[in-house]
């Protein structure tokens, strides 16, 4: 039997359904930039997987999926990513930071539905 009358921030029993709903919200953004960037869209439902299609995206070597396993260099890198990424659909750095490393799930959402055209890795140019 569960005791625990702790509150959750989505009121009482809704923890487990607005994960879920975030989940599939950014499974839909990531698909939809996925597709625009030339990658496979099923990629975004694979984990592992779908962190390096969207480092491929970023125009970064598949090794940096290795980075991202070390504490405290994992949020560098995963702030060049997104950054690298934000470029690579024509918007600036500060939206790759603003818009896709601290809110992930509207950034990609606007990348994913809005005007933003895939122009290749910033980082090849």
């Amino acid at each position: 039997m569960n005791t625990d009358n702790s509150p959750s921030v989505f009121g009482p029993g809704l923890g487990f359904g607005s994960g879920l709903v975030f989940a599939v919200i950014t499974i839909i953004a990531l698909w939809k930039v996925f597709t625009k960037a030339g990658r496979p869209g099923w990629a975004a439902i694979i984990p592992i997987y779908n962190v390096y299609v969207l480092l491929k995206i970023a125009g970064r070597s598949g090794w940096w999926l290795l980075l991202l396993l070390i504490p405290l260099v994992n949020l560098v890198v995963a702030i060049i990513v997104s950054i690298d990424v934000a470029k690579a659909f024509g918007k600036s750095g500060v939206f790759g930071f603003f818009g896709l490393f601290l809110f992930s799930i509207i950034g990609y959402l606007i990348l994913a539905f809005g005007g933003a055209r895939y122009t290749g890795p910033a980082v090849a140019r």
